[in-house]
């Protein structure tokens, strides 16, 4: 039956011509977007006022047209957002997305597939099941299993339950409560949080994770590890995993992953490897030695929204290991469909922690169907040289760079003290670019620029180098009339 004014369902689904003009509309917002990104401020200005003005009179009892709801948002989305795929964004490993991604975006939501259950769209099942099984292989496993997840987080998380299943296996049906020994997860000091709160949902708590000391490029320390895990035996707990970490969020640092996992085998424990940005460097032949050793993890995150630069919420959890997910979350149920009994098939929501869930994939499979292996290889490698350029720049321009890595984060300070908050504030408050500080070693606050941008230029690194010689300019000027004022 089509669709009228009259329909009780046309506020829901407006008739084919307020579709297409929808459609049209969004397609040119989207257009424009990314063709004229790079001349929005990177950040907005901070205004709650301003935002909840705009959002007073949306009291959904006027409805309005579609045409209007969607410019609504458009201007709240231009105007009151860090542009993440602006090209002078340096911040936290959030990319411009593929063109195809934004369309596998729509398609997914259009066509809304369901793929709790395999039969209910055995497309989207095994196109996903086709992506695991080809990025497991990028990074040497020779079989891969694995699930497409919301994130990093949740990928890590996955990897604390898998591991506790695999080596308690009362975990499952008892609990913690009859395991025999307190279970312990080691990490770096620089690891993700994701760990310790994983932990804390798991139940073990944050006190169950050991952050071992790190070596002056910020890597585990293999001997630290072997020490902790020794003395936790004989203090009578239960190590299960080492979550090594291929990219630290703060410096892009590397842990030894032949070490990790050598340890990890003397010990009998999970070895766990979080590559949720730097694993892409497996895709370039130059940066792929930085892995070495990752093929011995037992598991890996790799997060496709970082570094292959699809839409955000495309987490991938990997392991080697073919009957742990089914270990971990497989149960019985009543209510799901049983049209694929006896097939060859996995049914997701025996396979992962999540059940409902849309079709997350579908970006990464027509991206890469589109650009190919050797077209993220390209892309990847500009990213990698303007991080090079980026340091190469700030030496020349007088800044001390503190971070040791060929991934392209950079971390560094100005020699003559000048506050890294107060330079990133400056910039970011500027609206020219967006950069962030952190803490290195827990001791070292630095400022942090990240190329996370495909469309980054020469230019642009020209750009921020002139910024950050502004901001450090204020900054020590005022540092020096308080002084003045104080003495």
């Amino acid at each position: 039956m089509p669709a009228d004014s009259a329909a009780p369902w046309s506020a829901l689904f407006p008739d084919p011509e307020r579709r297409s003009a929808l459609w049209r509309q969004i397609a040119d917002i989207i257009e424009h977007h990314a063709q004229h990104v790079d001349e929005l401020r990177v950040a907005p200005q901070l205004d709650p006022a301003a935002i909840r003005a705009m959002l007073e009179p949306c009291d959904f009892s006027r409805p309005l047209s579609p045409n209007e709801a969607v410019a609504l948002a458009a201007v709240g989305l231009t105007e009151h957002q860090v542009h993440t795929p602006h090209p002078r964004y340096y911040g936290l490993f959030n990319p411009a997305p593929t063109t195809m991604g934004i369309a596998a975006d729509a398609l997914a939501a259009a066509f809304n597939p369901q793929i709790a259950a395999w039969s209910h769209s055995p497309f989207a099942a095994e196109v996903e099941r086709h992506l695991v099984r080809a990025l497991g292989a990028r990074f040497g496993f020779s079989e891969t299993d694995g699930a497409f997840a919301s994130g990093g987080a949740e990928a890590n998380h996955t990897a604390v339950v898998v591991a506790l299943s695999a080596a308690f296996p009362e975990f499952n049906a008892a609990g913690l409560r009859n395991l025999p020994a307190q279970p312990v997860l080691y990490t770096s000091s620089e690891a993700h949080h994701s760990f310790r709160k994983a932990a804390r949902m798991c139940g073990i708590g944050t006190d169950a994770v050991r952050e071992i000391g790190v070596d002056a490029s910020l890597r585990l320390r293999p001997d630290e590890l072997e020490a902790a895990i020794i003395a936790d035996r004989a203090s009578g707990l239960a190590p299960f995993l080492i979550a090594a970490t291929a990219g630290t969020t703060n410096a892009g640092a590397i842990d030894p992953l032949p070490e990790c996992a050598a340890v990890a085998q003397q010990h009998g424990l999970w070895l766990h490897v979080d590559a949720a940005w730097g694993g892409a460097a497996a895709l370039v032949p130059e940066l792929r030695p930085l892995l070495t050793g990752i093929e011995h993890a037992d598991s890996i995150t790799f997060d496709a929204h970082k570094w292959l630069s699809v839409p955000m919420g495309t987490g991938l959890f990997l392991t080697r290991r073919l009957d742990a997910m089914d270990r971990a979350f497989s149960m019985r149920t009543a209510y799901m469909p049983r049209e694929a009994a006896g097939l060859d098939v996995v049914d997701p929501h025996l396979h992962t922690m999540q059940w409902s869930r849309r079709f997350i994939g579908l970006k990464v499979f027509l991206s890469l169907l589109v650009a190919g292996w050797e077209g993220y290889e390209r892309a990847i490698r500009h990213q990698t040289a303007m991080g090079d350029l980026l340091r190469t720049r700030l030496a020349s321009a007088g800044w001390q760079i503190e971070n040791d890595t060929l991934l392209p984060v950079v971390c560094f300070t100005d020699p003559h003290g000048a506050d890294p908050h107060a330079m990133a504030m400056d910039i970011v408050a500027s609206g020219e670019a967006w950069l962030s500080t952190t803490l290195l070693a827990g001791k070292r606050t630095t400022l942090r620029a990240c190329i996370t941008n495909y469309r980054t230029t020469s230019e642009d690194i020209a750009a921020l180098i002139d910024a950050l010689g502004r901001a450090r300019e204020k900054t020590l000027h005022a540092a020096s009339a308080e002084t003045s004022v104080i003495v």
